[in-house]
């Protein structure tokens, strides 16, 4: 997909993980999930690299499951930069919102990749 069309998706997904998890997960509006989408495209970009590099021994040790908390570790970074609008109620609603979003994402990604 294309750089555009991710952010919006993944605040698509933001809006909609909300609205499943009222209790762990806050969006304040659209606006703050297309921000927020946008935060985390960056971070992706700038800061999960390094992160994954200097995790490398306890992400092989944990056979990749420490990618988990390495993109919670994101989601958390985005809501720190974001603000009060867009909020996780702890660290582990952080990683059930991580894990939702890769499967959501890659269920996207398989879906628009095969051929028609």
């Amino acid at each position: 997909m294309k750089f555009w069309q991710k952010i919006i998706v993944n605040a698509l997904i933001f809006l909609a993980l909300a609205g499943f998890l009222q209790n762990m997960f806050y969006v304040e509006s659209i606006w703050v999930a297309l921000g927020a989408s946008l935060v985390l495209a960056i971070l992706n970009m700038a800061v999960k690299p390094i992160l994954f590099i200097l995790s490398l021994p306890i992400t092989l040790l944990t056979l990749g499951f420490f990618t988990i908390v390495i993109n919670a570790a994101m989601l958390s970074m985005t809501a720190a930069i974001v603000g009060s609008g867009f909020e996780f109620s702890s660290f582990g609603a952080t990683m059930l919102v991580a894990i939702l979003m890769s499967l959501v994402n890659m269920l996207l990604n398989s879906q628009l990749r095969q051929p028609k």
